[in-house]
């Protein structure tokens, strides 16, 4: 059994209280960060680059502006966060529970958000370049205006997905149902080629 595995809870889960960064606990770090986001005395922005937040739960955290860039979130529980503007570049979010975050104008070029529950997550104007969304589950989230160019989206779950206001030029969604995705304006999506029967 993994160390990991010896401190999570019943689901799973690592409690901020147990989770350790640069010799602070991972509760009073989001605690400072707070603080710092609401100008109180005692506030600092949160640097948790590179850190092992493997299966933290950080649910209804603000960390509006933190510093995430490479930080290891695999199956971390992120659902009502608030990410906005958080830098995330590399981050590993592989099936994390994303569900209802707010990311607008967040920071995740070439992250790892392959198998993530990402349903209802504001993408807005997200730099999303080069990350990995396969098979991350993407229903009602919102894509306007983010620049996702080399993303990868195979088997992603794109139902209701808002992709109107949003440049996919190069990005490659074939594969992907888009029935009722909420395309741009004129855009034609990838067909998909038919197989001929032969009599």
């Amino acid at each position: 059994m993994e160390l990991l595995d010896l401190v999570t809870g019943s689901k799973g889960l690592r409690s901020p209280k147990q989770i350790r960064h640069q010799g602070r606990t991972l509760g009073e770090i989001v605690e400072a960060h707070k603080n710092h986001f609401l100008g109180k005395a005692g506030g600092k922005r949160a640097d948790l680059k590179g850190a092992d937040l493997r299966q933290a739960d950080l649910q209804h955290a603000n960390l509006t502006g933190a510093i995430l860039e490479g930080a290891k979130l695999e199956g971390a529980n992120l659902q009502q966060a608030k990410l906005t503007h958080a830098s995330m570049a590399g981050a590993q979010l592989h099936g994390a529970d994303l569900r209802n975050t707010d990311m607008t104008e967040a920071d995740l070029r070439g992250a790892d958000l392959s198998e993530a529950q990402a349903s209802g997550v504001e993408f807005f104007r997200c730099d999303l370049s080069n990350a990995d969304l396969r098979r991350a589950n993407l229903r009602n989230a919102n894509f306007r205006s983010a620049s996702i160019k080399g993303a990868q989206f195979a088997g992603a779950d794109m139902g209701v997905t808002i992709l109107r206001e949003t440049n996919l030029d190069g990005v490659d969604l074939s594969g992907v149902d888009l029935t009722t995705t909420l395309l741009p304006k004129g855009y034609m999506p990838p067909t998909v080629p038919t197989t001929t029967r032969q009599p």
